[in-house]
């Protein structure tokens, strides 16, 4: 066989364009290719070239930026006891599924640009990728890869037939490399007033990543636990009024008539004695205490009599009918219940 001679015939419909265009050399090998006709067909002014260690292109000229990240994944599924192979068709005794890319997917700025963030570069523009395998994977970062290990993998999401970190974890890749203040700010605020995410989804990748250490971390997050927090307060808002509830007052403190404080409640109906508390909480190392101060407020309101309904930004945006029903139930059982001790409602 020389450089020339067709590929012997394991077709390759079931795979994308892009896919059948970019292979590593086992799988080149399991369509009848030995080393040296690879290599004939890579040398200069041939017809394939290749991208990474392993991995191929199967024409002349630039790669695309679909091919590209294909062939990262490809590099970074190989490993010594089982690299990817070209599944076999349909009716030959396996199912129909596309390619596969084992425990790897795409994160960091890559990811974010992939999930459509319009302050992350856009993917062409980036020289180096970021590509999440597990720890003991034996590989290294090489051209334009950069291998990112982590004891637990998340559960990717696909994106054109990509498997793209959540941007909670693509978030703390990309922040783990980057030093600009307002880059970082752009991104993290981003994700929340775009609906990626809630804030304390991105507070606990950055915890878990160890990256609050660093002022300029601890500046954006503050900022976007701000942005979380107006967010969440205009969902319910939003959910009071679409959804028939009877106005309450907002943003109050209560305390007793003698001057004892009871805290602050982002919603209060006086007259049911029900009120909602916003849950914004990030998964800090104050964490349980902060939890703990919760729940004695809660106790303490409930002792007198008042309902405390307690939501959670992410509850409001995915449930927030459901929500309003435990709203309402609370109101309509405020007649059955014995009447609330007196409280003093001032504006907070």
């Amino acid at each position: 066989m020389n450089h020339n001679t067709p590929l012997s015939p394991r077709p390759l419909r079931h795979l994308s364009d892009v896919q059948q265009r970019v292979l590593t050399a086992a799988q080149l090998r399991s369509r009848g290719m030995s080393t040296a006709d690879i290599n004939a067909q890579c040398r200069p002014g041939g017809s394939w070239q290749q991208l990474l260690p392993g991995v191929f292109l199967l024409r002349p000229g630039p790669a695309t930026g679909e091919e590209r990240l294909h062939a990262i994944l490809l590099y970074a599924a190989r490993s010594p006891a089982a690299e990817p192979t070209v599944p076999a068709q349909p009716g030959a005794g396996t199912a129909h599924a596309p390619q596969r890319y084992a425990d790897v997917m795409i994160t960091g700025l890559a990811a974010l640009a992939l999930h459509r963030f319009s302050s992350a570069p856009p993917l062409l523009s980036l020289d180096r990728i970021d590509v999440l395998v597990p720890r003991l994977r034996r590989l290294r970062s090489t051209g334009c890869v950069r291998i990112v290990r982590t004891p637990g993998m998340p559960e990717p999401e696909q994106i054109t037939g990509i498997p793209v970190a959540p941007v909670p974890r693509a978030l703390a890749d990309a922040v783990a490399d980057l030093t600009d203040a307002g880059v970082v700010r752009r991104l993290l605020t981003e994700a929340v007033r775009g609906g990626h995410c809630e804030p304390s989804a991105v507070v606990r990748e950055l915890t878990r990543a160890r990256l609050l250490s660093r002022p300029h971390v601890v500046d954006a997050v503050d900022s976007l636990l701000a942005e979380g927090r107006a967010i969440a307060e205009d969902r319910l808002y939003r959910m009071v009024s679409e959804h028939g509830l009877p106005d309450p007052v907002w943003n109050v403190d209560l305390q007793l008539p003698g001057g004892q404080h009871l805290g602050g409640l982002d919603a209060y109906w006086p007259d049911h004695a029900v009120a909602v508390e916003l849950d914004t909480r990030a998964p800090r190392h104050d964490d349980d205490a902060m939890w703990s101060e919760y729940a004695r407020k809660r106790e303490h309101l409930e002792r007198l009599g008042i309902i405390v309904v307690h939501v959670t930004p992410k509850k409001l945006r995915d449930a927030a009918e459901q929500q309003a029903t435990v709203v309402r139930t609370a109101l309509m059982a405020s007649g059955d219940r014995d009447p609330a001790a007196y409280v003093v409602v001032l504006p907070r």
